[in-house]
């Protein structure tokens, strides 16, 4: 009888093992390899938090509407046409703490800069009407070329969004990221600990002004 992998690949079961050093690399090559990756790290980070009863945040469901759906089988369905009911607002939110967090996950492959493009007008409105009412915004910039993560606050990616239709910028420079980001190390258990730049970022003199209010 032959066995496959769940992709279809023959599975050999001579196969010599892999060392700790071909699994450490593999596992690493597989986080920044498809943009979804990144989401599902953050969802086990948030499943973590949560079974620790640190913060209880989840990702926005996306409403779906199915148009058109055969049926090969009695046993199987396949969605031809669907679209969605209306534009997508950010990606989390929950509380940490006794805040409201509401944040967006990005990726890109670039490596000096974090493009635009990735973001959309009404995800921008909906940050700022957030940060309006005191929440706490920002977004999750990952950076899959290089592994590195960054928090970066609502107010500056507002603030940027609207400078970029004055100077014509196309993206968010690396370097200045560095700057007024927080770097978020990856680890093991959450595998992305971003509360912890949230954390710093409460504790800055912006959350903590923010706080008092």
């Amino acid at each position: 009888m032959a066995f496959h992998y769940p992709n279809g690949t023959p599975y050999n079961n001579h196969e010599a093992p892999k060392s700790k050093k071909q699994v450490k690399k593999q596992k690493s090559i597989q986080f920044g390899k498809r943009g979804m990756d990144f989401e599902e790290e953050i969802n086990k980070s948030n499943a973590y938090y949560l079974a620790r009863t640190i913060a209880v945040i989840h990702k926005k469901p996306t409403p779906v509407q199915i148009v058109k759906v055969d049926y090969p089988s009695r046993s199987a369905a396949v969605i031809k046409e669907a679209y969605f009911r209306q534009a997508s607002t950010t990606d989390y939110n929950g509380v940490y703490n006794g805040y409201y967090l509401d944040f967006e996950a990005k990726e890109t492959k670039n490596k000096t800069s974090f493009p635009f493009k990735n973001f959309h007008q009404h995800q921008i409105d909906h940050i700022r009407q957030c940060l309006g009412q005191k929440g706490i915004c920002f977004v999750l910039l990952w950076f899959s070329s290089l592994n590195r993560c960054f928090f970066f606050s609502g107010e500056a990616l507002v603030s940027y969004w609207s400078e970029q239709e004055i100077t014509g910028k196309k993206s968010l420079p690396l370097a200045m990221i560095e700057k007024e980001g927080i770097e978020i190390q990856i680890g093991i258990a959450p595998r992305v600990p971003y509360l912890d730049a949230v954390e710093q970022y409460i504790q800055s003199n912006k959350g903590v002004a923010m706080n008092d209010n």
